[in-house]
């Protein structure tokens, strides 16, 4: 789910050999294959991990989040580390990182460890992929060439997370979760050793690290989103949970000041500043928060409840994937015609459709009935969107800052799916455990002593009452999701202000509304 990234060209081009310009794609797209499906193939293998290392529901959260969180956190950084001090060894670092952060999430024992790799996987992923799409620049001269191998770095980007839903599937079923997470150590070696010989360094550019603006967004972030996940376990009142939002505010606080104050910040406020743009990170931000939950809680619905092996729970998710690229290529004919805006605010209205269709799933669900429809409906919502907020993006964007705007989109994109997920779990959190409150009761009178005796022992209801605390939570989790979807249409109706006429111009580097 990560969105391509344009760069500003470089003169700078790597030394041609005979296949020299092949392996160079091979090395570059394998990278950013590696980071984009660490997402989902991590996915299908979270009700294993819940299982081997005692993650409660809510808590399962963070799998995901301490990966998109220092990803997404760190990702405009470890572009500009690339650009300062060569993008080739910031490239080949990155994956040697993400590569020992694997390796160690493989051997984890308990949640701690699993958690910490998980951080390390994302700051590994948020320095090689951004270095990765710009040593294609330096690598490829301008002209068809450089536009081949961004076609195969967008299909890459695009593609990664199918591959991922069948490959953590076949991993998971045929050998065991910690193999989604060991995977990742030979191919990243193999990076790293054809790196030196077919990609050649890039110029250094002088500049300033914005470290400051950078950590304090990315633990503001990560206090957030611990404020919601420890209410949904402890509650509002929680001195825990008021402490995390407080710091969350502290921090986010310092940021601003931080990038208003900054030569060179992280996150060029300014883009902010432009009512198209604001908007279409606001949609992104609103539609990520809905797709992580979708992903997250149909995940354990279809394994828990459902009784799906990891591999049809891979391949039952394939139709998304597949539709999303449908509503994209749709996207791309019609846009030069109709412009954004429509696609943007049908897009949102069918995500959210889409998932208040969701909202009636139970444990009576099948997957032919219930749920095959709704994500169909929301793919294809998704796949109008994804090329109208690339194209918002970086339009109306000087050269110099398109690979500032994109990034932007990727890394509001991964911080929103956080903050969503983190949302959505306190949701769940909260109506399974009245669910819960209910299913004790039915259970309790209807139970023999034998059964009372074991549910005092292990404090675990029988399968067929933990399956409905279960549905009763992810439901309600996809009633708060639905409303995402719906805030994305409301943003695109109000702040999108983009005409079929005005996307020439846009492309052209000038906003509307200028000479």
């Amino acid at each position: 789910m990560t969105t391509p990234q344009p760069v500003p060209t470089s003169q700078t081009t790597a030394p041609k050999k005979k296949g020299g310009d092949g392996i160079a794609l091979l090395v570059i797209a394998s990278c950013q294959l590696m980071v984009v499906l660490d997402i989902t193939i991590v996915n299908i293998a979270l009700p294993h991990i819940q299982s081997a290392l005692d993650f409660s529901t809510t808590s399962l959260s963070w799998v995901v989040n301490a990966y998109t969180l220092t990803f997404g956190g760190l990702l405009l950084l470890g572009g500009r580390t690339g650009d300062i001090l060569g993008r080739r060894r910031v490239f080949m670092f990155g994956v040697m990182l993400f590569a020992l952060a694997s390796l160690l999430g493989g051997l984890s024992q308990n949640e701690g460890q699993l958690l910490a790799s998980r951080a390390l996987q994302g700051v590994g992923g948020a320095i090689a992929s951004p270095t990765a799409l710009a040593l294609i620049t330096t690598t490829f001269t301008e002209g068809p060439a450089r536009n081949r191998a961004f076609g195969v770095f967008a299909a890459v980007s695009a593609g990664g997370g199918a591959i991922g839903l069948v490959a953590g599937g076949i991993l998971v079923e045929w050998l065991d979760w910690r193999w989604v997470f060991f995977v990742n150590v030979p191919i990243a070696l193999l990076i790293v050793l054809a790196t030196p010989r077919h990609i050649k360094e890039s110029e250094r550019h002088p500049g300033h690290f914005d470290l400051a603006g950078a950590f304090t967004s990315t633990l503001g972030m990560v206090a957030l989103v611990y404020g919601f996940i420890r209410a949904a376990q402890e509650g509002w009142r929680d001195p825990w949970t008021l402490a995390s939002f407080g710091a969350a505010v502290v921090l986010l606080t310092t940021f601003i000041l931080v990038e208003r104050r900054s030569r060179q910040p992280i996150t060029p406020l300014h883009m902010f500043a432009d009512r198209n743009r604001a908007g279409t990170y606001g949609i992104m931000l609103s539609l990520a928060a809905a797709i992580f939950g979708m992903f997250f809680f149909l995940t354990l619905f279809v394994q828990n409840v459902l009784d799906f092996s990891p591999l049809r729970a891979g391949l039952a998710f394939l139709p998304v994937s597949a539709i999303i690229a449908v509503g994209a290529g749709i996207a791309s004919q019609l846009l030069p015609k109709y412009g954004p805006k429509p696609f943007m605010v049908t897009g949102s209205i069918l995500a959210a459709g889409g998932l208040a269709w969701l909202t009636l799933t139970d444990v009576h669900s099948t997957y032919p009935g219930s749920i095959l429809g709704p994500i169909l409906v929301f793919g294809l919502g998704m796949g109008f969107n994804f090329v109208s907020l690339t194209l918002m993006a970086v339009s109306g964007v000087p050269t110099h800052e398109t690979g500032a705007a994109s990034g932007m989109l990727n890394a509001t994109q991964q911080v929103g799916g956080s903050l969503g997920l983190s949302i959505l779990v306190t949701v769940f959190g909260t109506a399974s455990n009245n669910e819960a409150d209910d299913q004790v009761s039915r259970f309790l009178a209807q139970a023999t002593p034998a059964e009372k005796l074991r549910f005092q022992q292990t404090g675990q209801l029988p399968r067929p009452f933990s399956d409905e605390v279960l549905a009763a939570g992810v439901s309600a989790a996809f009633i708060v999701a639905a409303v995402f979807a719906v805030i994305a249409a409301v943003i695109a109706v109000l702040a999108i202000q983009v005409r079929a006429s005005d996307l020439e111009r846009l492309q052209g580097g000038v906003s509307p509304g200028q000479p």
